[in-house]
């Protein structure tokens, strides 16, 4: 295992769930917060270390994460569950859910911003036969929280669809949620997505 800055897992990240975009150092420094010059280390430190490959478009080169690679994925699944671990208080709230589920996506504005937000966004990702009772579930959890839960529930076969077909809110939510339970599972529909 490589040892990440906190700017590299950011860019590790960007570059994962942003999967619509192509990102070069110039328009991935704008994002994570640094230079272009160091930002290109990062992507060539990166890309040395096999977790992404690059390809040239035009005269821009960009980068993907490599996907097919054990260590990049490992890599990645890193980084998500470190994204994750500022959430432990939603990890442990929603935990009744994830026997129910394959994938428990944590987004919108209470991921940012919990005081100020007017309800809890969630996405679950699960067989449809599990979806009734994951209803019930939500509505014991939400007896005891101040906020509304407003939760998506979908199969994986929904989130693929979704984002075949480029659904912009879908897009929105894998860009921005935090996983807090499933990040298998989220990899594997998401690696079919993430690379080149």
């Amino acid at each position: 295992m490589i040892e990440l800055t906190v700017k590299e897992q950011k860019a590790i990240l960007r570059v994962y769930k942003d999967f619509t975009n192509f990102y070069n150092a110039n328009s991935l420094s704008k994002t994570i917060g640094i230079t272009q010059v160091g930002t290109m280390k990062i992507l060539k430190r990166l890309e040395k270390a096999s977790v992404m490959t690059s390809k040239r478009i035009g005269k821009s080169l960009v980068y993907k994460i490599n996907v097919s690679g054990d260590f990049a994925q490992r890599v990645v699944g890193f980084v998500l569950a470190n994204e994750s671990s500022d959430y432990e208080r939603w990890k442990e709230e929603f935990k009744p859910v994830y026997k129910l589920s394959k994938t428990v996506l944590f987004y919108g504005s209470a991921s940012r911003n919990y005081p100020n937000s007017r309800d809890i966004d969630l996405m679950i990702i699960q067989d449809k036969d599990n979806m009734k009772e994951t209803s019930n579930v939500l509505q014991e959890i939400q007896s005891l929280l101040p906020k509304k839960i407003h939760a998506i529930q979908a199969t994986r076969d929904d989130l693929i669809k979704n984002l075949k077909n480029h659904n912009e809110a879908m897009i929105e939510i894998v860009k921005t949620a935090i996983v807090l339970h499933g990040y298998d599972e989220y990899m594997e529909v998401l690696n079919g997505f993430a690379g080149f």
